[in-house]
């Protein structure tokens, strides 16, 4: 497989151009080998990491996994803390809509555009899922061209609610110790939920100990309610963060019933 793309974020210059863990906001864009006389479909990925870190094995081997699959995988490399809101919102929505910015020069759909995000960063990807113009960062001089709505999104063992058996680290790292009920209800993903809430395939373990998988239930629930077509895969057992379970037997088929749900798009 050849070597990713890497492609800064934001323009030099910009308050949002800062390192954290030593790299710089960016996507890695993994392309499928061969010519496609069809534009393809792409999948931006957002590890998980409690909105403290990103974690590595949440990102390169599912884009890796899906360029396999010919689709064109993207990992968002979004900031974390220190950076709090708005900073990891701005950088998804800005991937998206650099995404779209350069679908011809990488052979993309710009209507076939998912977002995918694990644990926290299932958070960030329901987020911008569901209010991809909450925050519109002046930096960002795509936003009157392109929008950052995904078309699908993924989401697997993710943190959604902010206010009811919440992870109260991704919380804190993203809102702050002091962040009031009505900031935390608004990063409520499963409370935003609307009728421009894009197909999602949800992925969870009913024993997780990190995350309950009551975030994903609520989240399917009001998806249902909003007419919003779902997917959902709840395991009985397993441990947060499996990324692809690959050493889990009960649950490595799971990226199997993704790449199914994608190929039906």
């Amino acid at each position: 497989m050849s070597e990713p793309v890497y492609i800064d974020l934001w323009p030099t210059g910009s308050a949002n151009a800062v390192e954290t863990q030593d790299v710089l906001p960016h996507i890695e864009v993994y392309l499928p080998q061969g010519k496609s006389d069809t534009p393809r479909s792409a999948v931006v990925v957002c590890p998980g990491g409690g909105y403290a870190k990103r974690a590595p094995h949440e990102g390169a081997p599912f884009a890796e996994l899906f360029a396999a699959q010919g689709i064109v995988g993207i990992v968002c490399h979004y900031r974390v803390w220190p950076h709090t809101y708005p900073a990891p919102q701005a950088d998804a929505a800005r991937a998206m809509r650099l995404v779209r910015s350069k679908a011809a020069d990488f052979n993309i759909d710009p209507e076939k555009i998912a977002i995918m995000g694990f644990s926290a960063g299932g958070h960030l990807a329901s987020s911008i899922a569901v209010q991809p113009n909450l925050y519109h960062d002046p930096d960002d001089d795509l936003i009157d061209k392109f929008s950052a709505r995904p078309n699908r999104a993924i989401l697997c063992y993710p943190v959604l609610s902010m206010v009811k058996e919440y992870h109260h680290g991704s919380a804190e790292n993203l809102l702050g110790v002091n962040a009031s009920e009505v900031q935390r209800r608004q990063m409520s993903s499963e409370l935003q939920v609307n009728a421009d809430t894009p197909p999602t395939f949800l992925f969870h373990t009913a024993d997780d100990a990190s995350v309950p998988v009551s975030n994903s239930l609520r989240f399917a629930s009001a998806c249902i309610e909003h007419g919003i077509s779902i997917e959902l895969h709840v395991y009985p057992h397993g441990r947060h963060g499996v990324g692809l379970a690959y050493d889990e037997p009960t649950l490595k088929g799971w990226s199997l019933l993704l790449l199914d749900w994608l190929a039906r798009w």
